[in-house]
This record gives C-alpha cells, sequence and structure tokens, in this order.
C-alpha cells in the first residue's frame, strides 16, 4: 500500500514537473482515473505541507508547479537510482553554491508530520531519562558511546566487531588480526566523544575552528592532515567533485556555521550538520566521522537524545550521502535519520 501511494504520488509529481501550472481537474485528467478526484486533492494538499509543490490562484482558478526545492525533498527509489553505474548517472558534479546560502536558508528540512513524529520521540526520551539516576544515564551513555564508536568507524571501512570495539574502549585490549589503524579510529571516537561530553556548548554556536578541533581529536596518530585541506580530494563511487580551493571551502563551511545557528529546530540543525560537512569535504579524509560527532553534539547540548547509527547499513548510508552529492536530495538520508532517532530512543536511556 505504502509503496503504491509512492508510486502515485511519483506519477502526480511528473505530471506537474512536465506540464506545470495545471490545475486539479487537468491534473486528474493526465492520471487517467489512477485515483479519484477527491483522493488527488488530498494528495496535492499531502504535496504543498511536504513543500514538493506550490499552488497559485484561489479556488477552481488554483494552479499547481513544482516547489523551489522539490529537488531537494522529492521521493528518490534510492534502489533503482543505483542500478546505473556511475558513468551513467545524470548527476550534479560540483558543488552548488546556492544550496546553502540560498536554497537551504529559505526552507523546512523536515515536514510538519516528520517533526511530529520526531518530537514524539523527544518527548519519551524526555521522560525515561527523568526516572534514571545519575550512575544509571551514565552507563547508558557508556553504551551508545561504544556503538556510535563502533558504527561511525565501520562504515569507514574499520573491521573491529561490536565486542572487539566493547573490550578495546572498555579495557584498551586490541584484537587480534587487526590494524593499529583501525584500533587508533575507535579510541579517537571515544576521546572526541570524552571531549563534548566535557564540554557540551563547544560547538554552540556552530564554528568552523570548533569543527576543526573535533576533526583533529578524530584524525589524530592516523597519518591524516589536520584543518581544512589545501589540494584536490576525489570521492570513490561518485563522479562529484567537491571544492578545491582552501578559501571557498572555509567560505563554505562558514556558510554551513551560519545556516544552522539560525535554525530554530534542532533536529533541522543536526540534520543540516550530518550531510553538509560530508558535502563540503572540507578535510582531506575524516569528513563523515566528524558529521556524525557535531550531529550528536548539537542533539545533546539541547538535551535531545543522541543517534548511535547502530542499525544503518553501512551500504545505505553511502548511497544516501551519495544521493545528496549527486542529486542535493534530502529524502533518502531524512529517512535513516528518522529511523535512527525513534532506534536511539527505543534502545538507550
Amino acid at each position: 500500500m505504502a509503496k503504491s501511494r509512492l508510486n502515485t504520488n511519483s506519477l502526480i509529481l511528473e505530471i506537474i514537473e512536465v506540464n506545470p501550472l495545471l490545475s486539479s481537474k487537468e491534473i486528474h485528467t493526465k492520471l487517467d482515473a489512477e485515483i479519484g478526484y477527491a483522493t488527488l486533492k488530498r494528495i496535492l494538499q499531502k504535496l504543498i505541507s511536504e513543500n514538493l509543490i506550490q499552488p497559485s490562484g484561489k479556488g477552481k482558478g488554483t494552479k499547481y508547479q513544482l516547489s523551489q526545492i522539490y529537488e531537494l525533498m522529492r521521493p528518490i527509489d534510492v534502489d533503482v537510482y543505483f542500478q546505473k553505474e556511475i558513468d551513467e548517472r545524470l548527476i550534479k558534479d560540483r558543488f552548488n553554491y546556492s544550496l546553502i546560502p540560498e536554497i537551504l536558508n529559505n526552507v523546512s528540512v523536515f515536514t510538519n508530520d516528520e517533526l511530529n513524529y520526531l518530537n514524539n520521540f523527544q518527548k519519551i526520551y524526555s521522560e525515561n531519562i527523568s526516572k534514571l539516576t545519575d550512575s544509571e544515564y551514565r552507563k547508558e551513555l557508556e553504551r551508545w558511546a561504544i556503538d556510535l564508536s563502533w558504527k561511525s568507524s565501520q562504515i569507514e571501512g574499520n573491521t573491529y566487531s561490536l565486542l572487539e570495539t566493547e573490550r578495546l574502549l572498555k579495557e584498551k585490549e586490541t584484537a587480534s588480526g587487526k590494524t593499529k589503524e583501525e584500533a587508533i579510529m575507535l579510541l579517537n571516537h571515544k576521546d572526541a566523544l570524552d571531549f563534548i561530553l566535557q564540554n557540551p556548548s563547544y560547538i554552540e554556536p556552530l564554528t568552523v575552528s570548533a569543527i576543526e578541533d573535533i576533526h583533529s581529536i578524530l584524525i589524530k596518530d592516523l597519518n591524516v592532515a589536520r584543518n581544512i585541506r589545501k589540494r584536490r580530494v576525489g570521492i570513490s563511487g561518485t563522479n562529484y567533485k567537491p571544492l578545491d580551493n582552501e578559501y571557498q571551502i572555509r567560505e563554505a563551511l562558514q556558510d554551513m556555521c551560519d545556516l544552522i545557528n539560525n535554525q530554530e529546530n534542532v533536529f533541522s540543525k543536526a540534520l543540516l550538520a550530518l550531510v553538509l560537512l560530508s558535502y563540503i569535504q572540507a578535510f582531506a579524509d575524516g569528513n563523515k566521522r566528524t558529521s556524525r560527532i557535531i550531529a550528536n553534539a548539537i542533539l545533546m547540548n539541547n538535551n535531545f537524545s543522541p543517534i548511535s547509527f547502530r542499525t544503518v547499513d553501512s551500504i545505505d548510508y553511502k548511497k544516501a550521502m551519495l544521493l545528496f552529492y549527486e542529486q542535493n536530495n534530502l529524502s533518502a538520508f531524512k529517512k535513516i535519520f528518522i529511523n535512527q532517532f525513534e532506534f536511539a530512543v527505543r534502545t538507550y536511556f
């Protein structure tokens, strides 16, 4: 049923994209009795609330067209998208200069329904932690930190298991057959999380220097250059090419900080940090790791549940990120964020 609704919505959006400024009657005619007229009207209102289309005119004279942020929010089937090989996909292969200061600065990245869903789980989280003793809370926090360190490292190719990660972080016991660098990556995650927990307001407001500091902790002793990169970098699995000028990178980071600091909604702040730090690729390595720590720092500084990403498939995470690189589309990554926030509330604390 959900798949059928998604297909119908996509068909309506395709009709409007090809034929802008159609009336609801005209859209219904082109649907060729796919659904009833009353159902179409409900779907159109839903698409308006999701910022995918915008109406003009009033009453029977109302016409519909795609919104300015349609590309950002439109539903994309990730499996279908990645059926095409890297050189077959039509993508935005350069950094989109208008994305941060113009497009994202004038939209809500979550729909009202999505925010209501997230806020309901935040209420559950607040109620849960109000009943915990300090020691119980610290125990759950430690469990979350181990899970996040493990999953965040696994996404980057680390082969430590969750149990091996727990042993390393609790007892400093390395796993046999693993590289020294893998252990360092995990221990650096623990150090970065400890720093955030000890300095909860360090990223409020978010600054470029604070981001650089967190990155420095994460890449310590990993033979990765500190601070903003000064040369070109490639990204595996995509033809998207990030900025390669140090000053433009710093400007993009500052724009991102301004955008996040001006957001009123905490969920929006965290999601934007997750995707934009990765999109800008400010560092030679460690961008996604830094984004996950910063996003969690934002959540925790505002007394929101942190996210471990424990049940995310690493390939699904990378595909969602590549979709944002190539199409500036948030749909897949928003699903990951919402699902993982729900998982965190149900699992920890």
